[in-house]
């Protein structure tokens, strides 16, 4: 993933393209604030050129996934303030952010997956939706919408 930033971003100067390297550059710094995050509440000694290799792949896509969060709370913040020039700005930013995260689930893959958990489960009530969505989610793999698939549980538990 890093060598893939570090390539894309030579690639972006090369291109010219200002928007994409000013996205590439925050996301190597957020890698590189988590990491350093890391090694000094695990203590990790390891030396690396990058305090991102401290990260592993999970803790990557986490933080990645945390900034298109971020940007889209932001984009609905701006559109509640009819701001739509703001709101084009943050959804380019998340669009280039999320052809780093794994292809998401669809529709129909994820309700499958979700009547999968609830059969595997034996869930018959709404009492039983914490223990699907924990299934879900586990299963998903961050790769699914969250409220997406609360609401999908909902509509088949009810």
């Amino acid at each position: 993933m890093l060598e893939q930033l570090n390539s894309d971003m030579k690639m972006a100067m090369k291109a010219r393209d200002k928007a994409r390297l000013a996205v590439i550059r925050s996301i190597q710094a957020e890698l590189k604030n988590s990491g350093i995050e890391k090694k000094g509440s695990q203590g990790l000694t390891a030396e690396v050129s990058s305090p991102a290799e401290y990260l592993d792949e999970q803790e990557v896509l986490g933080v990645l996934r945390s900034m298109v969060k971020k940007r889209k709370d932001s984009a609905e913040a701006y559109t509640q303030g009819d701001r739509e020039d703001l709101v084009k700005i943050e959804m380019d930013e998340v669009a280039v952010i999320e052809q780093y995260l794994p292809q998401p689930l669809s529709t129909a893959e994820m309700e499958a997956l979700v009547q999968e958990c609830i059969t595997e489960i034996g869930a018959q009530s709404m009492a039983d939706m914490g223990k699907v969505m924990k299934a879900c989610q586990a299963k998903a793999d961050g790769r699914a919408d969250g409220k997406l698939m609360s609401g999908l549980v909902r509509k088949l538990l009810g």
